[in-house]
C-alpha cells in the first residue's frame, strides 16, 4: 500500500560546502518547515561559481551541496526567508519546482 504525503513542492537549496553544516543544522532545528531532506554532492560551473581551492580554480568548478527538501510550498517559502535572515550569502541558490507525487512504497 502506497502511502502519500501532501508536499506539493520540492525546494532544491545549491549551497557550498563550507556553508554545508550550518545549513543542515538549521533545517535540523526547523522540522515544522523540513521534516526531512536528502543531501547530496555536486560540483558548480558557469559565471555564478565561487572558486575558492586551487583544485577548484584549476578544474574551473567549485564543490557543492545539493540540499532536497519536498514540502508544502507555503512553507518552503516561510524557510527560504528564515534561512536567508539565519545565512545570508550569495553562495546559495535555490530552486522550488512543483512536485507531482510524494510518498513512501510502504
Amino acid at each position: 500500500m502506497l502511502k502519500k504525503f501532501s508536499n506539493d513542492s520540492l525546494l532544491t537549496l545549491a549551497i557550498p560546502v563550507g556553508l554545508e553544516e550550518d545549513v543542515l543544522d538549521f533545517l535540523l532545528l526547523h522540522p515544522a518547515w523540513a521534516t526531512g531532506f536528502s543531501v547530496l554532492a555536486a560540483q558548480g560551473m558557469g559565471q555564478g561559481a565561487v572558486l575558492q581551492s586551487p583544485m577548484e580554480l584549476v578544474q574551473g568548478r567549485s564543490g557543492r551541496k545539493l540540499v532536497l527538501v519536498a514540502g508544502v510550498g507555503a512553507d518552503l517559502l516561510l524557510l527560504l526567508e528564515a534561512l536567508a535572515c539565519e545565512i545570508p550569502s550569495p553562495e546559495v541558490t535555490y530552486w522550488l519546482s512543483p512536485l507531482s507525487a510524494c510518498g513512501r512504497l510502504a
